[in-house]
């Protein structure tokens, strides 16, 4: 495995209120995005995951098969699972993260009676 990068930061923590296996697919997807994990890495495999996280081997294989369904990863049967090196994957996904980030900020701007502009402006008060 490529040793310049974690797959989940050293600082993650596990919401109780939320699947474990959403919680790494998040994390390793947006650290995929954001080149921190780049295209083409090598993962480690799905128990040495679960073995490094303290988590059931079926959370990390589950983590996996939801990456492999968004495309984010690939597995090749012997060789291991590594980052697909598909950037308009990887474009398409940071899009999704962008947009569900926009849309929070717009109903949190709503839930609280205000316009995204209006938050906005807020920010640059302080």
């Amino acid at each position: 495995m490529d040793s310049t990068f974690e797959l989940l930061p050293e600082h993650f923590l596990i919401n109780p209120s939320l699947p474990i296996y959403e919680q790494f697919v998040g994390a390793i997807r947006e650290r995929i995005v954001s080149g921190i994990i780049p295209p083409g890495s090598r993962l480690p495999s799905v128990r040495d995951l679960a073995a490094g996280r303290g988590v059931n081997p079926t959370t990390a294989a589950r983590t996996y098969q939801e990456l492999e369904r968004m495309g984010l990863i690939v597995t090749y049967r012997g060789q291991g699972t590594f980052v697909t090196r598909e950037e308009s994957v990887i474009k398409d996904a940071r899009r999704a993260i962008i947009r569900q980030a926009v849309q929070q900020f717009k109903d949190i701007a709503a839930a609280l009676g205000l316009t995204a502009e209006q938050m906005l402006q807020f920010d640059e008060e302080d």
